[in-house]
């Protein structure tokens, strides 16, 4: 079936701030007396609220206050953000607008609200290239569930399999996956977890290669 639909994940595939939440995690986590790991702040990446508490609790018992920590990163990446700003990835800007001059649907499917995501976008000056945003926060499951992916597809008024996916994190690309979008994993920075090799459909090493792939397949 003919590709008539491309959703973006946001973090460290559309814009550089996936190191960021790594840090912070890592930082506020210290600031409440706990020592999160590198590993573990990756673990969190795009993850549904619900499974981090569950994991976080795994990890540094029933008494971590997702909550008060999840804050602190919060206000730390943003007084962060305030200072340095965000950019866009390599290829973002380019990618998008080749999509909306060939007629492609876009979306970006994010576990980050929408009042965050969109000021990000907008620092990162690439947010009106995109038709829709939906964020996981807005519905009942996040990442790797498929509920972001489905909702984005149905707002798209697009079949999921007539959907390319990007993602470079393994909770989003099993999201995607789950959810029946082509997937195509770009990863920021990271060597590919074996663990997600079954569920990515296709690789790029960057969103300029992305062209040349959805040329490809036209």
């Amino acid at each position: 079936m003919k590709i008539r639909g491309v959703i973006f994940d946001l973090d460290g595939l559309l814009i550089d701030t996936e190191k960021l939440y790594q840090r912070f995690w890592r930082e506020s986590a210290k600031k409440c007396g706990y020592t999160m790991t590198r590993e573990q702040a990756l673990q969190l990446r795009s993850l549904d609220k619900n499974l981090a508490k569950k994991l976080l609790a795994e990890w540094f018992g029933k008494n971590f206050s997702y909550q008060k920590v999840k804050e602190i990163r919060i206000e730390m990446m943003n007084e962060y953000i305030e200072q340095n700003g965000v950019k866009a990835k390599s290829g973002a800007k380019e990618l998008a607008i080749y999509l909306k001059e060939n007629g492609y649907k876009t979306a970006i499917a994010t576990a980050t609200n929408f009042e965050r995501a969109n000021y990000h976008l907008k620092l990162a000056e690439i947010g009106e290239h995109f038709d829709n945003i939906i964020c996981a926060s807005n519905l009942e499951h996040g990442k790797p569930y498929p509920d972001v992916y489905l909702y984005a597809c149905k707002q798209l008024q697009l079949d999921p399999c007539e959907c390319l996916a990007l993602e470079d994190s393994p909770n989003g690309v099993k999201s995607a996956y789950s959810a029946g979008c082509i997937t195509v994993c770009v990863p920021d920075g990271r060597e590919v977890e074996d663990e997600i090799n079954p569920y990515i459909n296709y690789h790029a090493k960057s969103l300029n290669d992305v062209i040349d792939l959805i040329k490809n397949m036209e």
